[in-house]
């Protein structure tokens, strides 16, 4: 089920496959230069979503997408550079520009970040899509993509 609410599309998944579908649709809108914020709590299908969005990308590596937790930013190459990042273990901000944030953003390439909700401080200076996943039962996930700059006609998903 989809709805559209101003600025904002709500999405719900009934399953890990539902959850891939999704980014798999959106990698394909991707047009390069794109950060992509993803809030949600542990389980909540982060991290599936990114499996999909590099799908989309054509990436080569799709079987090899997991949460960079230990270390902290994973590169999956196709279509685009997709950029990988896992906040988590991030004190703050900062860490994130010592990582080089600033060299991973580009026209070809777009930047991931899981627990975004640590760094929104520095993301208000850099254009971002905000994508909010939460648990709504053991399968089931509302995904609420905030102010979508691409033209998604999800009932194709």
């Amino acid at each position: 089920m989809t709805t559209l609410s101003g600025n904002r599309i709500e999405f719900i998944s009934d399953s890990v496959d539902r959850t891939i579908d999704l980014g798999r649709y959106i990698g394909r809108a991707l047009r390069g230069g794109e950060v992509i914020a993803l809030l949600g709590p542990l389980g909540s299908g982060k991290t599936c979503l990114v499996k999909g969005i590099s799908i989309g990308c054509d990436c080569q590596q799709t079987q090899d997408v997991t949460s960079p937790t230990f270390v902290l930013v994973n590169q999956y190459q196709g279509r685009l550079d997709i950029y990988h990042i896992d906040a988590y273990r991030l004190e703050g901000p900062n860490d994130l520009v010592m990582l080089g944030f600033q060299e991973l953003l580009g026209p070809d390439s777009v930047v991931i970040i899981e627990w975004a909700d640590k760094l929104l401080s520095l993301l208000q200076d850099c254009p971002h899509v905000k994508i909010q996943l939460e648990h709504l039962g053991p399968q089931s996930r509302k995904i609420v993509i905030h102010q979508p700059p691409w033209d998604l006609d999800l009932s194709k998903v």
